[in-house]
């Protein structure tokens, strides 16, 4: 089968480039102006910009365990209408994936079911932070997610030897939820009942900092790569930008660059705790920072689903987390067009820097010979993000009513044409990442 994308403004060697794209089975045949080969489709693309795929390395699917929130075919649904081509899916599921037996299951339960590609993480406790060999040229596997601070679920490495085991021992990345679990038991006592404010006063800026200063150097002293998840403090970018490791990566969120306290508390209250939690603008402006001095390099999700009822409990009762796999790819490209980045350095967050960093196999940009993964937008065209757009099973977003230069159209996966104008056009194309 082959289909020849006719008349695009095409992201090409770092920019727009008016050029034809021709997909023949599931790769990237030819790219070049004014294509005429005998296409058994062809695809008028006029007014549309073509993206190599996007993709969010930082999501919570909640199967198996907890479907009501979502599933593998629920998330992946929402990350297609969004423009995402892949995800990243999370271990701290019920049960939690700790060995390879429930990693394979997740593979199973994702085959013909997900409408994205997906890896999935294994996920680091004390018991098996001794045998990470296993995974060893895994595909579908993207790396080891450890909880160095406890979150949602059971996931949770604490103890400072652990924590060098899993970084020593692992022989793929290992990705960290890092705040300092000891000072979080400490400092329960400045939680509030009621006042979802308190929330950041608890999960303080000490506890982010002096937790991601130890997996530093614990990263330096092995020479093994850890990527840092979430990054919410002006002073974990300054400390990062002030001691550059050759093994250290940052990602941060859209959340975390778009809301701060304590007014996003007033506006949707328990809507906007997460773990680690917004914080205030100074926060917001030094992540921007870090964005801006390459001191981020992967812009994630951090898709963490729960029901409405579930997060109109009182805080503390409500749990944290948010969706945001639907609108990450959205919510980026405004921030081109708003000239708050460039047109390179969104490329690079949301697909060039996960496929160098995880080494993702034959993605990364619209080459011949590349799998076909591509995100397409109209960006002449506005569009609000509302509740009743989400296809995640939580139903809301905590940017409704939020208004973009940008338009969700097209998301092709694996050469399938999978969303078209806005609309799921074809079964779950979905397949496992494989990683170099």
């Amino acid at each position: 089968m082959s289909l020849l994308l006719k008349n695009g403004q095409v992201y090409y060697n770092d920019d727009f480039q008016d050029l034809d794209i021709l997909i023949e089975g599931n790769k990237i045949k030819k790219v070049g102006k004014n294509l005429d080969d005998n296409a058994d489709e062809i695809q008028d693309c006029s007014g549309l910009s073509i993206f190599p795929g996007f993709i969010d390395t930082h999501v919570h699917f909640r199967e198996p365990g907890d479907e009501k929130k979502e599933t593998l075919e629920s998330g992946s649904r929402a990350a297609v209408l969004g423009g995402m081509t892949g995800v990243f899916e999370m271990p701290n599921t019920n049960p939690i994936v700790d060995n390879l037996e429930r990693l394979n299951d997740k593979l199973s339960r994702a085959k013909n079911r997900m409408h994205c590609n997906y890896a999935f993480y294994f996920g680091a406790t004390n018991e098996n932070s001794d045998n990470l060999d296993i995974l060893k040229g895994l595909d579908g596997c993207c790396g080891v997610k450890m909880f160095v601070g406890s979150s949602t679920g059971d996931l949770l490495v604490k103890d400072s030897f652990y924590i060098e085991q899993v970084i020593k021992n692992s022989p793929r990345i290992v990705s960290i939820h890092s705040e300092d679990e000891d000072m979080l038991l400490a400092r329960k006592n400045v939680i509030e009942e009621g006042n979802v404010k308190s929330h950041y006063i608890w999960r303080s800026v000490e506890c982010a900092v002096s937790s991601t200063k130890k997996l530093i150097d614990f990263a330096n002293k092995h020479k093994k790569k850890i990527h840092i998840l979430h990054i919410t403090t002006k002073d974990e970018v300054n400390y990062l930008k002030d001691n550059q490791s050759d093994y250290v990566t940052f990602e941060t969120t859209p959340n975390h660059i778009s809301l701060y306290g304590p007014d996003i508390y007033d506006q949707i209250g328990t809507f906007a705790q997460i773990n680690p939690p917004i914080r205030t603008k100074e926060h917001l402006e030094g992540i921007w920072k870090g964005i801006d001095e390459n001191i981020i390099s992967i812009i994630g999700s951090d898709h963490s689903p729960h029901t409405k009822e579930q997060k109109n409990q009182p805080y503390p009762k409500s749990p944290s987390g948010m969706p945001g796999t639907q609108t990450i790819g959205l919510i980026m490209t405004d921030y081109y067009l708003k000239n708050k980045i460039s047109l390179k350095k969104l490329v690079d967050l949301l697909c060039v820097n996960p496929c160098k960093l995880f080494g993702i196999k034959d993605r990364g940009e619209i080459k011949e010979g590349n799998i076909a993964d591509l995100t397409i937008y109209n960006l002449n065209k506005s569009f609000t993000i509302k509740d009743e757009w989400i296809a995640s099973n939580c139903g809301w977003t905590p940017f409704n009513g939020k208004e973009l230069k940008v338009s969700p159209f097209g998301t092709f996966v694996q050469g399938n044409k999978v969303v078209w104008d806005q609309k799921l056009v074809n079964e779950a194309k979905g397949q496992a990442y494989a990683f170099n």
